[in-house]
């Protein structure tokens, strides 16, 4: 899950991601207001841990942005302020949780698999385009009401693609989601997987668009 961690003391976004993506969470972080919106105007963010008290401004404007666009992205506001009328007002914003500083790793991560599960739960988990249907709960891939044995990598790819059906996914905007920061990843991973997956589907199911991306579905 791509999740963007907006908190502008360097030393608490630092451990935090590293702790993030110890548990297999894909992070970017952002220490502004100005920045955290472009990172959510990209469409790649699914999930949101937020600071209030930013340089640029309230972090709430964040939560206000996410709101008005009708994005389905869980936020759990982390802040320092602490008292009963702010957690409430957060809330009443449409934060999903909202947890106070000084915190437990811990109780962070069993909140966010809340979150996560909560806006799961309101999504189908079948995805389909053409003869290819992928169960995203079953974690199967069907084609022609046949199953397909398809590795985690490719798996994760062709999920990423069935998801933005008719949008381009750029190669690093694959990589992002197949891969944690400061993994090594070799110059033509994605290349490779494409591959791989081209041999279990028609021709023409995965379209490249020669220095842009790939696609599925129709554009």
């Amino acid at each position: 899950m791509h999740l963007l961690l907006v908190e502008d003391d360097h030393l608490v976004a630092q451990g935090l991601s590293r702790s993030l993506r110890q548990e297999g969470y894909s992070v970017e972080h952002s220490g502004t207001i100005k920045h955290a919106l472009q990172c959510l105007e990209s469409g790649e963010i699914e999930l949101v841990i937020l600071d209030l008290g930013l340089p640029d401004g309230d972090g709430s404007q964040i939560l206000k942005y996410i709101k008005s666009q009708k994005k389905v992205i869980p936020v759990v506001i982390l802040t320092a302020r602490s008292s009963i009328d702010d957690k409430v007002q957060g809330l009443d914003m449409g934060a999903d949780d909202y947890l106070a500083k000084p915190f437990d790793p811990a109780e962070l991560f069993a909140r966010l698999r809340v979150a996560s599960r909560r806006i799961n739960q309101t999504q189908s988990s079948l995805l389909q385009c053409g003869d290819v249907v992928m169960d995203t709960s079953a974690h199967t891939v069907i084609l022609n009401e046949q199953s397909l044995t398809v590795p985690r990598k490719e798996y994760m790819l062709l999920k990423a693609l069935m998801e933005n059906q008719g949008r381009v996914q750029s190669k690093q905007q694959l990589e992002n989601k197949l891969y944690q920061w400061g993994e090594e990843v070799g110059s033509n991973a994605i290349e490779v997987h494409i591959h791989h997956l081209r041999k279990k589907f028609p021709s023409d199911f995965i379209k490249t668009l020669r220095g842009i991306g790939y696609v599925v579905g129709k554009r």
